[in-house]
């Protein structure tokens, strides 16, 4: 079982600065996205990580390589939330069309709704806890957030209530038997 789940969202890209919702572009890091990563690389020990897995997007992997760990397994469900015909709109723009919107309600028209995100999650959280020692996952603000959620047990639509910037690191964990977050979004 691994001792602990480290996370950590992806450098700045243009459209994460931007507040545009994005899942399946594959956008750079900014300058400032990358200065920001490589600060990460002390605050992650390459050695001290049973499994180090990384979303196949670019913003993760570069961020995952500035950070020290370039070699990083490539897993397809670390991916962020598909937003289907959402994708590059920002939330008030989503808003013009479905009023009160958030990803966790929906509608995403085009994209992945939560069970397709739960099923897809829950295979990663399966994985972290089959792991021997610690884990380390580089990828996106709402799927790692909903993770987050799928660890402790929790419906994908309470990640809503885990703010995640961008390239900060949280840290799942266990007090005994029971899954919890041990630090979040520092």
């Amino acid at each position: 079982m691994a001792d602990e789940v480290w996370l950590v969202r992806h450098g700045e890209t243009e459209w994460s600065r931007d507040g545009r919702h994005t899942s399946t572009t594959d956008l750079p890091l900014t300058d400032e996205g990358r200065r920001v990563a490589e600060s990460l690389h002390d605050r992650l020990d390459d050695d001290a990580f049973a499994l180090v897995l990384t979303s196949p997007r670019q913003r993760a992997r570069e961020t995952a390589r500035l950070a020290g760990h370039g070699d990083a397994e490539v897993d397809d469900d670390l991916a962020e939330w598909d937003y289907g015909d959402l994708e590059g709109r920002t939330s008030e723009q989503i808003r013009e069309t479905y009023p009160g919107w958030t990803i966790w309600q929906g509608p995403v028209p085009g994209g992945e709704d939560s069970g397709q995100i739960s099923a897809r999650l829950d295979r990663v959280v399966a994985r972290c806890r089959s792991a021997r020692g610690r884990v380390l996952l580089f990828g996106h603000g709402h799927s790692l957030r909903a993770l987050a959620a799928r660890w402790l047990d929790l419906p994908v639509s309470d990640g809503r209530h885990l703010r995640l910037d961008t390239a900060t690191v949280s840290v799942l964990g266990w007090e005994h038997e029971t899954p919890v977050v041990l630090s979040w979004n520092s």
